[in-house]
């Protein structure tokens, strides 16, 4: 296992549910951005979950939280109070109070009150990651730690071309060393057996 210190902006999406919510005459949207212990499949040979350590010390940050990674539709801020964030054994859970003066935000609501729209986002730097190549090739990482920016309500769950990009290129690399092992390994034993 080796371990990784990056910091290159990614954002993650997460097969988990949202609900709209009303309590106390407000609106609420409201559950997990990230989810611990996941394995999700970056693709074929290439995987990546998320450690329940990753998000420590992360929410004293500034964050927001977007629709769709849009930064001119923020819906709330937890440094404004409107945005509630909190770590618990499942993942990073987050309850976004609605501004009944925002449309955008309204629109949202009832989308996800119709279960139109239920999934979720975050948008982070990797400050620390695990990485384990196996036998067959494929290759791990776990995000250990992780700078927060924004967590978003999203339309489609898909990880983002240039995270993955990210992680394509972490895969080349990991290949060419892979070969060079291997070919480095090949000229030895053949030392040997002349």
């Amino acid at each position: 296992m080796k371990t990784m210190n990056r910091t290159i902006r990614q954002a993650r999406s997460q097969p988990t549910q949202f609900r709209a919510e009303e309590s106390d005459g407000k609106k609420y949207i409201e559950g997990y951005f990230a989810v611990f212990g996941g394995i999700y499949e970056l693709w074929p040979g290439a995987t990546e979950s998320i450690d329940s350590n990753a998000f420590d010390g992360a929410l004293e940050d500034d964050i927001r939280a977007l629709i769709n990674h849009d930064t001119t539709l923020v819906l709330g801020r937890n440094k404004a109070g409107t945005l509630e964030l909190k770590v618990d054994k499942k993942g990073l859970w987050g309850r976004v109070e609605i501004n009944e003066k925002d449309q955008d935000a309204l629109n949202l609501y009832a989308r996800v009150e119709r279960d139109d729209v239920n999934q979720c986002s975050f948008g982070f730097d990797i400050l620390e990651e695990d990485t384990e190549y196996h036998e067959d090739g494929s290759v791990h990482w776990t995000i250990k730690r992780v700078k927060l920016y924004e967590v978003s309500v999203v339309t489609f769950p898909a990880y983002e071309d240039t995270s993955v990009q990210a992680r394509k290129k972490d895969y080349v690399q990991i290949k060419k060393r892979q070969i060079e092992k291997w070919k480095s390994e090949r000229k030895e034993r053949l030392k040997k057996w002349h």
